[in-house]
């Protein structure tokens, strides 16, 4: 009892988005000649066609599908059919996001295997091997001379570039050099440029032993040329370089200020020429004034033009509660990130909104015009170190997003907030009874980034459920079940479990959904879901 007590303990103290790191092991592979591709087509133009390109289907990560992309009607989604799955080799957790294009899907998996596959019959064209894991979404874009690649992160940020007809590595950047940094959020690709975000959740988590001291990770963002991999600018969140803060009483030198990491995909701003991200906790003293905060940064020098900081002094390591620890802040905060990627949402009238929900369970609605200021905020939920919400989705009416308290009588839900006002428009409960049943780590939380398309929002649950919600009312129009063994086109064993971080994608009247999350609170699974109409 004393374990299991230490345990629930250690996951209420992770932060949400280092929860999920470690699982068994898959079962073994298939033959890799299982489920190739018999007549290796040409890639059509990426530029031609529909597509899903990125964390947010484009720049502005609104995570919204016009009518033409997506190919599909709110009338039609009632009648989605599985049309094939796909397993993920000794993966337990199918966290990356897939892109579309040119009529591949492109997809990657934590054990460092990307892969190319039909986007209609889910056979496979290609697969790459990183030497680390890849959880990042994937981006797709022209080269020169000639012909399309795919960026991407792994784990241990390095930046890669691959060859999208072949799968041939083009070239491969390393953007920190500090042994905390890690590569989760999904780089962003703009205009021949790579925007690179790295986060550190590893000193967040050593910082509990006081013989390691605390702290010297800043997040960053890297602008690398999309053709070589050369470095056009880099940009620390914290401006200041860590400095020595004395010792701790166990002897071991302190550093600060640090932390204010990067956890999701950069927004691009186009027509401000800015670039905006959503930063993290910091970690050790003194507090500082871009962590838990929107960053607008110069798209062509990385400066800093301003940040709006929701939440000052969030100072936060694990091992900060009852029991005592030297490395601590001197004023612990509550570790209230932003996981997801601000979005630009235009409304009718044409005004712009910078939108983001932050684990606090609070949405903000900032001017860009005005260097953050606040336009609304409004409550989703109640929040918590647990929680995080990886992503909401904006149309031209409505902001969406979803609710992931994990650990309380009411972990889920799904809010749509009117964006000229900030009032509720509508709100649907989480589903009662979940569909894990009993299984472990079962909870109705919904923290993976929601989808819109005309008409229809989708969203994924920890409880391995997939459904469409009615815009004009919330109302659950399609729900799919992944909770089950599928039967794949590469012939993997593979199965569904919790749903989390990566959203559905839409495009070309398919959708496609990654199920299975294992770690401390989730369920492992390692399929790719792909459905379509008869």
């Amino acid at each position: 009892m004393k374990t299991r007590i230490a345990l629930f303990l250690m996951i209420l103290a992770l932060g949400a988005n280092g929860l999920l790191a470690q699982a068994p092991a898959a079962p073994a592979p298939a033959p890799a000649t299982t489920g190739l591709c018999k007549t290796p087509a040409a890639m059509s133009n990426p530029a031609n066609g529909t597509s899903w390109n990125g964390w947010g289907a484009g720049g502005a990560n609104t995570r919204a599908q016009t009518a033409a992309q997506a190919g599909l009607t709110a009338a039609q989604v009632p009648n989605l059919k599985l049309k094939w799955a796909f397993g993920l080799a000794d993966a337990t957790s199918a966290r990356s996001q897939p892109a579309v294009a040119g009529g591949r899907l492109f997809v990657a998996a934590e054990t460092g295997m990307v892969y190319a596959l039909d986007a209609k019959t889910g056979c496979t064209f290609w697969t790459f091997k990183a030497p680390n894991g890849v959880r990042t979404a994937i981006s797709v874009g022209p080269r020169r001379p000639s012909g399309y690649a795919i960026y991407f992160q792994d784990l241990l940020t390095n930046a890669y570039a691959v060859d999208a007809a072949t799968g041939r590595q083009i070239w491969v950047r390393k953007v920190e050099d500090n042994p905390a940094a890690k590569g989760t959020g999904s780089p962003t690709l703009h205009d021949g440029v790579l925007y690179v975000p790295v986060s550190g959740v590893n000193e967040e988590n050593t910082g509990s032993r006081p013989a390691s001291g605390c702290c010297t990770f800043r997040g960053s963002v890297s602008a690398l040329n999309a053709d070589t991999g050369e470095v056009v600018w880099k940009s620390y969140m914290i401006t200041e370089t860590p400095k020595s803060r004395g010792k701790n009483a166990a002897g071991t030198e302190l550093f600060g200020p640090a932390g204010a990491g990067i956890w999701s995909a950069p927004t691009i701003d186009a027509k401000r020429s800015v670039i905006y991200v959503g930063t993290g906790n910091g970690y050790s003293d003194p507090p500082t004034g871009t962590s838990d905060a929107v960053v607008a940064l110069d798209l062509k020098t990385g400066k800093i033009n301003w940040a709006k900081q929701v939440l000052p002094g969030d100072n936060w390591i694990l091992g900060c509660g009852a029991a005592a620890n030297p490395n601590c802040p001197e004023k612990v905060g509550p570790d209230f990130d932003f996981s997801a990627s601000p979005m630009i949402a235009t409304q009718a009238n044409g005004r712009e909104l910078l939108v983001i929900p932050q684990k606090s369970g609070m949405t903000y609605a900032l001017d860009p015009d005005k260097e953050g200021a606040l336009v609304w905020e409004y409550r989703a939920g109640r929040g918590s170190g647990v929680g995080g919400v990886w992503g909401g989705a904006v149309d031209q009416q409505n902001a969406y997003f979803g609710v992931s308290d994990y650990n309380t009588p009411a972990p889920g839900g799904l809010h749509a907030v009117n964006l000229a006002t900030g009032e509720r428009a509508w709100m649907t409960p989480a589903a009662n009874p979940k569909l894990c049943g009993t299984e472990r780590n079962c909870s109705a939380a919904q923290s993976a980034a929601l989808t819109v398309i005309p008409g229809v929002v989708f969203s994924e649950s920890a409880d391995g459920g997939v459904r469409a919600y009615s815009t004009r009312d919330g109302s659950v129009i399609w729900l799919f079940d992944t909770n089950k063994e599928f039967q794949t086109v590469n012939g993997v064993q593979a199965k569904g479990g919790s749903m989390d971080a990566a959203g559905p994608v839409v495009s070309g009247g398919m959708l496609y959904v990654t199920s299975g999350v294992g770690g401390l609170v989730g369920r492992p699974g390692n399929v790719i879901l792909a459905f379509g109409l008869e």
